[in-house]
């Protein structure tokens, strides 16, 4: 039995293995491109590694018009899109995991059937109400088209981690004379704010990463984000500047890197802990 164990335990770590080396190796193969001189980018022969590095494709990425206009709206849209959408989805998820209230379960399925529309198919839609208030080109309209798809599965994720909190917690403390806006904000809020973190984390990498909807939307190249600024990299396979490319796609990854670094173990606790209950 022992052996068997073993040997099936180092099947699934091989299997694990092989699976981390395929999803790593296009963020392998990006960094390293981006290290690259320009003759072992278009020699005919792939390097594995880059044998004279430079960073000279930096220095064009950073230099490049409209990077520093593209990081800084990819921050302010980012921001204030993580902000509404935690403030918005925590009094939501709190209302439908703590009270009964006409039309709750009704409410719970509208939102599991927005996550199930395609992104796609609400572009036409949300392009021509934004059109019709002016937030075609403006930052204010894709903020409004982020919090369309970021909301919901925040608020799903949100009122799952409500729901493991016993509600025998603030009893208690109102019991002790606490009311109950101060047994939310001393017992509730404490123990969701790993939730919250976590919800909040995965709400930067989609509205970060988020390409189709920005590219649409913005028109003015002072206006657009990191990764629509990205785009204007590529071009025919003989005058796309694979360096710059890389290289600016190597930058504008890092913050997404260094936010789950640093809270990483509370989004392993809050997705476990919102994922219990359902």
């Amino acid at each position: 039995m022992r052996a068997r164990r073993r040997r099936s335990r180092f099947v699934w770590d091989a299997i694990g293995v092989l699976l981390f080396a395929v999803l790593s190796f296009p963020v392998y193969w990006m960094v390293a491109s981006a290290f690259k001189p320009q003759e072992e980018l278009d020699g005919l022969t792939p390097t594995w590694f880059p044998m004279h590095p430079t960073l000279s494709h930096f220095s064009d990425a950073i230099h490049r018009p409209f990077f520093w206009h593209g990081v800084k709206n990819s921050l302010i849209v980012v921001s204030v899109t993580v902000a509404l959408s935690m403030v918005l989805a925590f009094l939501a998820a709190v209302a439908l995991a703590k009270f009964r209230f006409t039309g709750r379960k009704a409410f719970i399925v509208l939102i599991i059937g927005i996550q199930m529309l395609p992104q796609a198919g609400l572009i036409i839609p949300l392009y021509v109400v934004l059109a019709r208030y002016h937030q075609v080109n403006a930052l204010s309209g894709v903020i409004l088209t982020y919090m369309t798809f970021v909301l919901p599965f925040s608020v799903w994720t949100l009122r799952g981690f409500l729901l493991g909190i016993p509600k025998e917690l603030e009893e208690a403390a109102m019991v002790d004379g606490s009311s109950r806006l101060g047994s939310f904000v001393r017992i509730l809020l404490p123990l969701v704010a790993p939730g919250l973190v976590a919800t909040s984390i995965f709400a930067f990498i989609t509205t970060w990463n988020e390409y189709i909807f920005a590219r649409i939307l913005l028109n003015d190249q002072s206006k657009q984000t990191a990764t629509v600024w990205l785009s204007y990299f590529t071009g025919t396979s003989r005058n796309t500047d694979w360096g710059g490319l890389m290289a600016g796609s190597t930058l504008i990854a890092v913050p997404v890197i260094v936010f789950f670094l640093l809270v990483q173990r509370k989004i392993a606790f809050g997705l476990t802990a919102g994922a219990v209950r359902g």
